[in-house]
């Protein structure tokens, strides 16, 4: 299973490598005939003039010495329409992996090797999210998207296979019968549920936990989970008066022994070759100066937003310009956008700039459900036998055969233990020992059970409407109202403005646990662990113009020590931003843009005046050290 995950995977950011390997004849077929006249033909084209239909005017496209495109329109329809013209030409490849991914569909591409990975996409649902955020998107936005889908669909109109890209003709090889399809906004869309994945949280904490839980006491587990450092900083030092205690109360404490969450482990890597592993070494920095600190007197705000190694990048570079900027075209914007969705998702506009790091919240619990012994397709709600919502998926593979799956959904959400190995209705209540852990309830495993996953990115929005939002925004007021509509994946947005303005904003859907904070699966038959809503946005932390000088984030705790709230226990243990706290307050000068790159550049290791002297002291060879003491 998973030789097969890696080995698409490779297909997947390097696959003209596999034509090497078709025998001596496709080898010399790649050597002499591709490079010179099939990969040319995939070439954008960068100059003259092209005549497509549906404009309402004229467009002009230029692209700077780096190669970056900037797009000058005269209507928001024309801008948007351009750009999806433009991503298709650079990276529609990329765009078309992307949205099979988005819907469970990579085996109509790379074959039945995909088709454990395309249920699990399926059993998460994707695309139906996608499509109620369709259905429930104002006119503005769907405009923007619906230009954009039809300017991308303006350049499949006259290119085709190997014309669209190289990749296509090593697929060709592979997957002989499959066919280019239009594009839809519903791809644009998952696109947002694809990084909601890559930047889902602890969900992998919360299975460690319960693994490490079968050997392991309750305080043995917490020192392998130690709370964030009182002496590294918080983003927000001050958060004011507000807000009632969450996630209050006792949780539950079961048998995890007998619970094969490896599995579950296991099958979530499969999107790993795709979308790249999450792991707490993947960490983004962000901060941001006051005008008093720097050598301009006004603002500098630095960003490197690090996501997973791919090819091509996941960022394309880009700027959207309306030719006479107006309350009808208000966009001047240029930064980075992602290869199949509308506007530039970290950037500047004439007025503000902004930039994301993770926030990292526990927004995914796990819910041990209890089924009926006595029929399978029921699951306990306090004490009454509920059907699983049920729904088919026909998976296709590229040889035209399909495989048809069973989606299962409770409440709390799709369960995820169906299509993998043991987990689907295991437990034997005469095996099962009960854990009295202190100070929390007791639950011991049913008979028959299944995992339920609760996942805010399950839940219809979508975070483009703040892109677009941000896109347009003029000042601290309009950019947080933007922000207030980003619910999924939480990010540290971090702000400045040509009035000398910084500013800094946590938004996003945080649940509200009637019990528990989870950090550990819970029993899922009773209310007793139910979310009970979000928190409100006006309740998020964000700051204006600290009267340090300066905000910092680079994905440590968030909150101030005080603060009401629970939004994690996973922090990344601030080590990083401890030293770009350090490198600003300890600069020679006012800081200018030549001190910002050397902070970039900087490849100090924090971590290691903590640890190095300890393991001086550790005479054993053999030592073994867990990643995360040192994250």
């Amino acid at each position: 299973m998973k030789k097969a995950g890696k080995f698409i995977g490779r297909i997947f950011i390097g696959i003209v490598i596999l034509a090497l390997i078709a025998g001596a004849g496709g080898a010399f077929y790649f050597k002499s005939y591709l490079p010179n006249t099939v990969a040319p033909k995939s070439f954008p084209q960068i100059d003259g003039e092209i005549t497509v239909s549906g404009l309402d005017g004229q467009v002009d496209i230029y692209r700077d010495q780096m190669g970056i495109p900037h797009v000058y329109a005269s209507t928001p329809h024309d801008l948007f329409f351009a750009q999806g013209y433009v991503h298709a030409q650079d990276r529609f490849w990329q765009m078309d992996s992307w949205r099979h991914i988005g819907s469970g569909r990579l085996s109509e591409m790379f074959g039945s090797g995909q088709a454990e990975t395309d249920a699990f996409l399926r059993t998460l649902g994707w695309k139906q999210t996608a499509e109620t955020e369709w259905a429930q998107l104002d006119a503005d936005s769907r405009a923007i998207l619906e230009a954009y889908t039809e300017g991308v669909n303006a350049y499949l109109k006259d290119h085709s296979d190997t014309a669209l890209s190289l990749e296509y003709a090593v697929l060709g090889l592979l997957s002989p019968d499959y066919e280019i399809e239009a594009w839809t906004p519903i791809h644009s869309l998952t696109w947002g549920k694809a990084m909601a994945w890559d930047l889902r949280g602890n969900m992998g904490e919360e299975i460690e936990r319960a693994v490490l839980l079968k050997t392991l006491t309750p305080e043995q587990v917490a020192q392998l989970f130690p709370a964030y450092p009182e002496d590294h900083p918080v983003i927000v030092n001050n958060i004011g008066e507000g807000g009632v205690t969450a996630n209050a109360g006792s949780e539950a404490a079961l048998d995890y022994s007998q619970v094969p969450f490896e599995n579950i482990s296991e099958n979530v890597a499969l999107l790993d070759s795709f979308l790249g592993p999450w792991n707490d070494g993947i960490g983004s920095n962000s901060w941001a100066v006051s005008g008093e600190l720097s050598e301009t007197g006004m603002p500098l705000l630095a960003n490197d937003p690090h996501l997973g190694i791919q090819m091509p990048s996941i960022w394309f570079q880009i700027g959207l310009h309306c030719v006479e900027k107006s309350a009808a075209c208000p966009f001047e914007v240029a930064g980075f956008s992602f290869a199949g969705v509308p506007g530039v998702i970290i950037g500047h506009n004439a007025d503000i700039a902004w930039g994301f790091t993770n926030v990292g919240p526990d927004v995914m619990d796990l819910y041990i459900e209890r089924i009926n012994p006595e029929n399978p397709n029921q699951y306990d709600v306090n004490g009454t036998w509920v059907d699983f919502d049920t729904r088919e998926e026909v998976i296709k593979m590229s040889d035209g055969t399909t495989q048809t799956i069973t989606v299962r959904s409770t409440r709390h959400g799709p369960v995820i233990s169906d299509q993998y190995g043991p987990l689907k209705d295991v437990g034997d209540p005469e095996d099962t020992e009960f854990v009295p852990f202190k100070d929390r309830v007791s639950s011991e495993l049913p008979e028959q059970y299944a995992i339920a996953l609760a996942w805010t990115a399950l839940i219809p929005s979508t975070p483009f409407e703040a892109i677009w939002g941000f896109d347009r925004a003029r000042n601290w007021e309009e950019f947080r109202k933007a922000a207030s509509g980003f619910h999924v994946p939480a990010q540290n947005l971090i702000y400045a403005d040509i009035e000398g303005n910084i500013g800094y904003q946590m938004p996003g859907d945080i649940p509200i646990r009637k019990n528990g904070d989870g950090t550990l699966p819970v029993p899922g038959w009773t209310d007793e662990y139910e979310w009970q809503g979000f928190l409100p946005f006006e309740e998020l932390p964000y700051t204006l113009n600290p009267e340090e000088g300066y905000i910092v984030t680079a994905n440590n705790q968030v909150h101030p020590r005080d603060y009401p709230y629970f939004i994690s226990a996973d922090w990344d243990y601030g080590f990083r931003a401890n030293r770009i706290v350090e490198m600003i307050t300890s600069a020679p000068g006012k800081i200018d843009i030549a001190y910002i790159q050397q902070m970039h550049g900087d490849s100090f290791d924090a971590n290691a005046p903590v640890f190095v002297p300890l393991l001086q002291k550790v005479k054993n060879s053999h030592l073994i050290l867990t990643p995360r003491l040192i994250r």
